[in-house]
C-alpha cells in the first residue's frame, strides 16, 4: 500500500519509507528496541522514519473437525492466531481447541472491521461456511503462509 505523508522538516514519505523524522508526528513515550516511536492518525513512524501502515483483521478459525467457529478481529493476525494455537488465552478457543485460522479479512480501520466481525457474528453457520469456502474450498490452515 502506498501512501505519501508530508513531512514539515526535510521531506516526504512515499512507498513506507519516510526519508526524514516527520514534525507532523506526535511523539510518544514508547521505545521499540533503541527506535523512538511516532505516530499520526495515518501510520506509524519508527526512529528511522519506515512507515508502517495500520491493518485491521478480522478471522475465522476452527477446531480440527471444523465443527465450532470463531470469529474474532484483532491488529495482529500472526500473534493472535499464534495466541489461539499455544493456548495462551482463556476462553472458548481455549475450551473448544479452535486454533486453525480458516479465513481473515484485512480493513485499514477499526471500526470497518469491528462493524464486518459483528455482521459475520450475526449470520448463520450457512453463511459463515460460504465464506470460508469463497476463498478456502479444503479449510486449510492459512496460518503458516501469513
Amino acid at each position: 500500500m502506498k501512501r505519501d505523508v508530508k513531512c514539515g522538516f526535510l521531506g516526504i514519505c512515499w512507498y513506507n519509507i519516510c526519508y526524514c523524522h516527520c514534525e507532523e508526528a506526535t511523539k510518544l513515550s514508547s521505545r521499540r528496541g533503541n527506535l523512538l516511536l511516532w505516530k499520526n492518525k495515518d501510520a506509524v513512524f519508527y526512529g528511522a522514519c519506515e512507515l508502517v501502515e495500520k491493518q485491521y483483521y478480522i478471522y475465522i478459525t476452527t477446531n480440527r473437525n471444523n465443527t465450532v467457529l470463531y470469529v474474532g478481529v484483532t491488529n495482529d493476525l500472526q500473534r493472535r492466531v499464534y495466541e489461539h494455537k499455544e493456548k495462551l488465552t482463556e476462553g472458548f478457543t481455549k475450551k473448544y481447541n479452535v486454533n486453525r485460522l480458516v479465513y481473515y479479512e484485512v480493513f485499514e480501520d477499526i471500526e470497518n472491521a469491528i462493524i464486518r466481525e459483528k455482521q459475520i457474528n450475526g449470520g448463520s453457520r450457512a453463511k459463515k461456511i460460504k465464506l470460508i469456502e469463497s476463498i478456502n474450498k479444503e479449510w486449510k490452515d492459512l496460518y503458516p503462509n501469513l
